[in-house]
């Protein structure tokens, strides 16, 4: 078995194992905490540029196949695990997940320590790395580790770079989806509510999403920092109080920056399927699914604009809404995959919400 090395840019670094593809990678290293899921985590576009480490110890070992995904291709950059399991069994299993990274030719590190990981990442913050099973020479790889970069285009290489339809011609509301990089689940849940979801590019203009007419616009999750995604920023603007507007993870980050709020980097983000989220109008706790780097300032938002929800362990805000316009956002992932379905609701809150605004 083939020799890798996981370097990171403050000079720290793991000898393991290799699985998957061959060769070296740099990204940014995060970790999830999700126990399950990880063939959705590695398909989800927002993950694009970074390195995940899972800690949940046993990866892999129900397989993976080609309906639990987010996207057509793996989207991370290098795969961190502590063991990934050679013999899956699950009904749905096509394949193992050494097999499915090497298919879509990424890097994995196994036989790592990666609680010890989590924890260096969880005080020393987000950090570049490299995963390479080409060079022996710790001293080098971190070196090239902290030369390297977290790419500023990251929305520009997951977005699609064609406007398609979903859902029945005869829905009661024809959304647009503003691809930043979209989950399937995301669209897959407003289509079995009868949308007919309009996907366009994130280039799109305000001029040519009114053009389409549509009853709202969603801004989709996606990757990066949203400050890197000004002219998308601008779109949203001039789309405030023409169309109802809704937004999840980049999509709530770029509608704060929108409306006149700021954003700032997380030391280590919010990555996987057990944050707490307190519904601030009810008192209410949600389990969520979360996956960002990024967070709204709170006290950099304007009078108009309420906070409605906030995470419970570090009191980041994790929900918005305009007082006076049918615009409100939220951090989390409503569509719960993976992770638990709490807020699914909020999507049934969208269409509700179209439905005032054309009554």
């Amino acid at each position: 078995m083939k020799k890798v090395i996981l370097a990171l840019e403050d000079g720290r670094y793991f000898e393991g194992q290799s699985f998957g593809a061959t060769g070296e990678v740099t990204g940014e290293v995060v970790f999830n905490t999700s126990m399950t899921g990880y063939q959705e985590v590695l398909t989800d576009p927002s993950y694009k540029g970074q390195l995940v480490t899972m800690t949940y110890p046993l990866i892999g070992n129900y397989g993976v196949n080609g309906e639990d995904t987010e996207s057509i291709e793996v989207q991370v950059s290098g795969f961190i695990v502590k063991e990934d399991c050679d013999m899956p069994s699950n009904w749905k299993s096509e394949g193992g997940s050494s097999q499915y990274l090497a298919q879509h030719h990424i890097i994995g590190i196994k036989g790592i320590d990666t609680r010890a990981l989590t924890k260096h990442i969880r005080q020393e913050g987000m950090m570049q790395g490299i995963i390479s099973t080409e060079e022996s020479d710790p001293q080098i790889l971190i070196a090239k580790a902290k030369a390297s970069q977290f790419p500023s285009d990251v929305v520009e290489q997951v977005t699609t770079d064609k406007i398609y339809t979903l859902g029945s011609n005869s829905a009661q509301h024809n959304l647009v989806v503003v691809d930043l990089g979209v989950k399937g689940s995301i669209l897959d849940s407003l289509v079995q509510l009868g949308c007919q979801i309009t996907v366009v590019p994130a280039t799109t203009s305000a001029e040519e999403i009114k053009r389409l007419n549509p009853t709202g616009v969603l801004l989709s999750n996606g990757p990066g920092d949203p400050k890197d995604i000004p002219e998308v920023v601008e779109m949203v603007r001039e789309l405030i109080g023409a169309l109802p507007l809704s937004g999840i993870c980049l999509g709530h980050h770029v509608l704060g920056l929108a409306l006149g709020g700021k954003t700032y980097k997380m030391k280590f983000g919010h990555h996987g399927g057990n944050q707490p989220v307190k519904d601030l109008s009810s008192g209410r706790i949600f389990i969520t699914s979360q996956n960002h780097g990024y967070a709204l300032e709170k006290d950099s938002l304007p009078s108009d604009v309420k906070v409605t929800h906030l995470n419970l362990n570090d009191g980041t805000v994790e929900g918005i809404k305009h007082q006076q316009l049918p615009i409100f956002s939220v951090q989390y992932h409503p569509e719960a995959a993976p992770g638990p379905e709490d807020s699914g609701f909020l999507f049934t809150k969208f269409l509700e919400m179209m439905l005032e605004k054309t009554a």
